[in-house]
């Protein structure tokens, strides 16, 4: 039974529609704790009250990004993970923090990755004139935003479209996309060929 940490800083939608997905089909994998950065997390509060472990390291309380994320690994080491997912977990980890957790950290990105990385990614995705917009699951390296891609969902920019509505039609494939690429892999579905990640059986690695 693999064990599942997710990091979150705010509401979690991602890490609640991988939670329920885990218990809804069965995997063999728990979610073994939420996290967040900020005390007042709502996700927080949903975790436990479906009885899901939750703790706080609070960045605010550390002088450097350094000593954050060695009391973060430390929480996090505590509930003995497999896997890591970021959940809408807006800190830049370190170098050392990314290696600690290498091929076993997955994150989601609103965009179409390599495209958009950082913030604001519809507002520039409709600036660009783009015709489709999406999102990304992918492994976590130290550059952001980066590393081996996992499985992306691709969306219409339709006419008229404010990053608002954008934003709200993407969120929707990735509370389709994130919990697909979380089974995966714990059920041992993904595999590396020179850096590029495939699925063991084939299946389809995006969404429309």
């Amino acid at each position: 039974m693999k064990r599942i940490v997710i990091l979150i800083s705010g509401r979690g939608s991602n890490m609640q529609a991988v939670a329920e997905a885990c218990a809804r089909e069965g995997w063999p994998a728990t979610v073994a704790a939420v996290i967040s950065n900020r005390p007042q997390a709502a996700g927080l509060a949903w975790a436990a009250e479906r009885g899901i472990a939750t703790a706080v390291v609070d960045h605010q309380r550390f002088e450097s990004r350094e000593a954050f994320d060695a009391a973060l690994q430390q929480a996090i080491d505590a509930f003995e993970p497999d896997l890591l997912v970021l959940g809408g977990f807006m800190r830049i980890l370190g170098a050392d923090f990314t290696r600690h957790y290498a091929g076993r950290m997955l994150n989601i990105h609103p965009s179409l990755l390599p495209a958009f990385t950082g913030l604001h990614t519809h507002r520039r995705a409709i600036q660009a004139g783009c015709k489709v917009a999406g999102a990304t699951v992918h492994f976590v390296t130290a550059e952001l935003d980066h590393g081996p891609i996992v499985a992306q969902a691709v969306v219409p920019v339709l006419p008229g479209d404010d990053e608002g509505a954008l934003a709200a039609r993407v969120l929707q494939q990735e509370h389709k996309l994130y919990p697909m690429a979380v089974r995966w892999f714990v059920e041992g579905q993904l595999r590396f060929e020179s850096e590029v990640v495939h699925h063991a059986g084939g299946a389809a690695q995006c969404l429309f």
